[in-house]
């Protein structure tokens, strides 16, 4: 029988809406004013939008001028991934160069690995270290060798803030250093970092970042692309039509969405700096009590510096897809890593590039924590785990008799 009380810990798939984000929502949705109307209810949902894009742009430090609204953080990173984002050298009548090879890192989400919109053979992953993070000499000795070889041409780079599986954070700001050495663009994926840590657009460096609201307590379906100066033009724009968001993305804005949008970031930022000690400290508490169960058990990117709220483990002789059901059904929700793949429990193509031991892998959960969080969940955790280790070792036992 399934257990009445839960503990959620999948904060990193989604995390659940916060109460304010949906009276807000619920605001929004009885507006009748399409944000492009010049009349009074327009000009009242107009309003809404761009005061959403101030919240949005003050949780990362950016210009509300240089938010685009989006369906979610996929199509965001699909939008800007193209050999078509051109930025201004300098001057009014500078000449744009497109981007002819994009350099992603190889733990990026695969929205990013599988979604870009450049050719095969002009897109390749940037290797990582055991604890997942980008190889800094190899990417600036292919930058070196790509601007030798194709002299006024541009690179592109994407790598993620932070990793939705192990939560490896990156060093954005020395990606952003050598690429400019070599004039490329840099794309950062910051969908799981924002809200969870503090992210300043100007300090990174990043010329494009991009977030999703659920995420962080919003709704699902709306994310954002936010530069960090307005010089960035795209010659293929997927959706055309309308002039809705710059020209950057036709079609009526999604009002509740961008609004409950708004009001999570504003939320997350107010509480950032007491959150992520305080989520912190229970993850901390997770892994003490993981590794108190089985020191054998592995946690992935601890290396690294790493988002307060992931944890990524593994302990021999518990697969993910059996473990997953048995935490279920005592009322634990977790995931084996990335929650886009259709519901599938597959080999981490994460833990794949940090070179990790495929046995070790074929076991791998993501444990992800947030606002919901208290420590009678990590509790309920570790009841159940130490349960499902149990079974592993009976069952074993039993195997070797």
């Amino acid at each position: 029988m399934t257990a009445s009380v839960r503990a959620y810990l999948d904060h990193n798939a989604t995390t659940p809406v916060r109460p304010e984000v949906a009276e807000a929502m619920a605001r929004a949705l009885v507006m009748p004013g399409n944000p492009s109307s010049v009349h009074t209810e327009g000009r009242a949902a107009r309003a809404a939008v761009e005061r959403a894009r101030e919240q949005v742009a003050a949780l990362v430090g950016a210009k509300a001028s240089n938010v685009v609204f989006t369906s979610g953080g996929t199509e965001a990173n699909a939008t800007v991934l193209s050999p078509g984002l051109m930025d201004c050298d300098g001057g009014r009548d500078c000449v744009r160069t497109p981007a002819s090879l994009l350099l992603y890192g190889a733990t990026e989400h695969p929205c990013v690995r599988d979604g870009h919109r450049f050719q095969a053979e002009a897109a390749e992953a940037v290797p990582v270290d055991a604890d997942g993070v980008v190889d800094l000499a190899w990417l600036a000795a292919r930058l070196e060798r790509f601007a030798s070889e194709h002299a006024g041409a541009r690179a592109l780079i994407s790598v993620h803030l932070a990793n939705n599986e192990t939560g490896a954070i990156q060093p954005i700001a020395e990606v952003a250093a050598i690429g400019r050495r070599f004039g490329a663009l840099l794309h950062s994926d910051a969908v799981q970092a924002a809200g969870k840590i503090d992210i300043d657009i100007a300090t990174l460096g990043a010329d494009v970042i991009t977030l999703s609201a659920h995420k962080l307590g919003g709704p699902k379906g709306v994310g954002a692309i936010i530069f960090r100066t307005g010089a960035l033009e795209l010659a293929d724009k997927p959706l055309r039509g309308g002039g809705q968001e710059r020209g950057w993305r036709a079609g009526t804005e999604n009002l509740p969405g961008i609004v409950g949008f708004g009001t999570a970031a504003a939320l997350a930022k107010a509480a950032i700096a007491t959150e992520a000690e305080r989520i912190c400290i229970l993850r901390d508490r997770l892994e003490a009590g993981l590794l108190a169960l089985s020191p054998e058990t592995a946690i992935f990117g601890r290396g690294a510096p790493r988002l307060p709220n992931t944890s990524a483990f593994a302990t021999p002789g518990l697969t993910a897809e059996t473990t997953l059901i048995k935490l279920d059904l005592a009322g634990v929700s977790l995931s084996s890593g990335s929650a886009c793949s259709s519901g599938k429990v597959r080999r981490s193509h994460v833990l794949d590039a940090m070179a990790i031991d495929p046995a070790m892998s074929a076991g791998a959960l993501r444990a992800s924590l947030g606002w919901t969080t208290c420590e009678a969940d990590i509790e309920l955790f570790l009841a159940a785990y130490a349960k499902a280790l149990a079974a592993d070792i009976h069952r074993s036992a039993r195997a070797a008799a």
